[in-house]
């Protein structure tokens, strides 16, 4: 009897679809399983796995490495946890259609929205594409160690059709919705994997104007929603305003019911109404109930987090009239300045945080820096750690009612800690009562799905691309500031449930015949290492890096991508086409 390529033997098999864990074996035969259970017969190489997890390959539904998987094979930091599939081309912006006058708009856009730096797309994307599929084949030519699938970005779909009038959010004309439907169709049939839309507030341009598309109107909206029902393929992704969520269901319900496509949305907790997010819970129910069942929120297995450092987008310093003189030095010279004693002096002067001194160019919104400094009991010091859930008398209010000191002072020490690395997380959404309960309620809800881990973007203020770990060794092993979630429920959350809302049947499961796309895991091991600033995009970009341990081996199409935390060279990741049968 001929020998499987590969047998992974005697793990603890949590196969994905939510059935409890077994002990057993999988056989892989190219990029297929063979086999899983007992009897599976030999390997031409065998991966012991006794007393290890053995599960699908993470699927990630909200990825941004449009730019990046122009220069990067590995896609990473996805990659180095357990991600086997990315999807891109979220929240409306991209890189496709593009006439080539508008390089730089799409690249400024995508700058503004997702905090990656323009010096690094400008010198690492090169532009071999006008159309979508021209865009899809470029990519293609280009070898990854993961899978990944792309959507049309409505952003510059926009900007291709209407030119100006589509980035000063015009109206689009009737003839205008027609050109737009049948490059979405033409990309779908080409293989994308959905069009995505942005309508929040919190997406400018560098100008401080919405992006394109944030306007549309029910039409526009409607009438790209038809190219997807007319091609029977494609997700209606988008990012909405948290507070407008309600007053958006309708027309999304209707949305999903007349085109019969999934369409999902953001659905997080927010500070200014703690309780809304409930009033989108409700509105899924009522869906449901109207046998709709294609309508889906997406929540984020941890807090949106914000990151603040000295090298970060923002600190509570930022708008501090001492820090402004010396915040365009490099780095070690800017150190050695807040160091000295007359400028911490100068820093700590006032009890509060300051911010009257906003330079203009400021990566944020003045309110949203104010609003930074002024929320310390939401400024949690790191250290050299990384708790997502911590207690209220670790942020730097309880700090500051345990020791004495100011805001000023405490924030400055956390700064400092680690050699001038430290860095304090700031739970931007789904942390408004001081706990997980919201992420809780959202994830049992059957109408939602994971996502939102960002990877590729927000590389200087926020560093989630993590999540498919933290899941694991938060949700299901270390959790003690609430309940934790059965190690199967977690696992399916992030494998069948994810693949199968973009279609995705061929994944997401340890069954045969699906794709060999597999994790083999420490959990006592399983964890994520502090966040750091990296600067290794091209022309010398930084990137936010949050890596993992416990991973013995990470396998896409069968072949190990990762062992022991390790690259191993092979690349058999591909362009995901269309929707994947079982």
């Amino acid at each position: 009897m001929s020998k499987h390529d590969l047998v992974i033997r005697g793990g603890t098999l949590v196969d994905g679809t939510g059935e409890a864990p077994r002990t057993g074996d999988v056989a892989i035969d190219g990029d297929r399983i063979a086999a899983v259970g007992e009897g599976v017969g030999e390997g031409a190489r065998e991966i012991d796995a006794d007393g290890l997890l053995v599960t699908p390959g993470w699927v990630d539904i909200h990825a941004h490495y449009d730019a990046q998987a122009t220069w990067d094979p590995m896609l990473s930091p996805s990659s180095e946890h357990g991600v086997t599939t990315v999807v891109v081309g979220n929240c409306g912006v991209g890189f496709a259609p593009v006439k080539e006058h508008m390089h730089d708009e799409l690249i400024d856009l995508m700058e503004a929205v997702e905090d990656i730096p323009g010096s690094a797309m400008h010198e690492g994307i090169q532009w071999e594409w006008e159309t979508f599929p021209e865009f899809m084949d470029a990519l293609e030519r280009r070898e990854h160690a993961i899978d990944y699938g792309v959507q049309v970005p409505h952003c510059a779909l926009r900007a291709y059709v209407m030119a100006e009038r589509g980035i000063d959010n015009e109206a689009a004309t009737a003839d205008d919705i027609a050109q737009m439907q049948e490059i979405v169709r033409e990309a779908l049939r080409a293989g994308a994997l959905g069009f995505s839309t942005s309508r929040t507030e919190m997406h400018n341009t560098k100008e401080g104007v919405p992006v394109p598309g944030t306007f549309a109107e029910r039409d526009e909206l409607f009438g790209i929603g038809e190219a997807l029902n007319a091609e029977n393929a494609g997700v209606f992704q988008m990012s909405l305003t948290h507070r407008d969520v309600p007053k958006e269901m309708g027309w999304m319900t209707d949305l999903a019911r007349e085109t019969g496509r999934m369409v999902t949305f953001n659905l997080q907790q927010i500070d200014e109404n703690p309780e809304l997010y409930k009033e989108g819970l409700k509105g899924l129910d009522e869906a449901r109930a109207q046998g709709i069942t294609n309508l889906r929120g997406q929540f984020s297995g941890r807090p949106v987090g914000v990151l603040m450092g000295w090298e970060t987008s923002i600190h509570p310093f930022w708008g501090h009239p001492e820090y402004v003189k010396w915040m365009k030095l490099p780095i070690d010279e800017r150190l050695k300045k807040l160091r000295e004693p007359e400028v911490k002096a100068r820093l700590l002067e006032s009890d509060e945080l300051r911010t009257d001194s906003l330079p203009a160019n400021a990566p944020i919104p003045e309110p949203m820096l104010k609003f930074l400094a002024a929320s310390t009991y939401k400024m949690y010091p790191m250290g050299g750690g990384h708790d997502y859930e911590p207690a209220p008398e670790q942020s730097v209010k309880g700090l500051m009612e345990a020791t004495g000191k100011s805001a000023s002072e405490i924030v400055y020490d956390a700064l400092m800690d680690q050699e001038g690395k430290g860095l304090i997380y700031f739970p931007l959404f789904g942390y408004a009562t001081e706990r997980f309960d919201a992420i809780e309620e959202t994830m049992l809800h059957p109408q939602t799905g994971l996502s939102l881990a960002d990877g590729g973007a927000h590389c200087g203020a926020i560093c989630d691309a993590g999540t498919p770990t933290f899941m694991l060794m938060h949700w299901a092993r270390d959790r003690s500031r609430g309940a934790k979630m059965p190690l199967e429920f977690v696992v399916r959350r992030q494998t069948m449930d994810t693949a199968h809302q973009y279609g995705l049947m061929d994944r997401g499961v340890l069954a045969p015949g699906l794709r060999a796309d597999v994790n083999v895991i420490d959990y006592d091991r399983l964890g994520l290492t502090a966040p750091e600033m990296r600067h290794d995009f091209p022309a010398s970009g930084r990137r936010l890096y949050q890596g993992a341990t416990g991973y013995r081996a990470t396998i896409c199409a069968g072949q190990p991508i990762f062992e022991n935390g390790e690259a191993t060279g092979a690349l058999p990741g591909h362009l995901i086409r269309g929707a994947q049968k079982g």
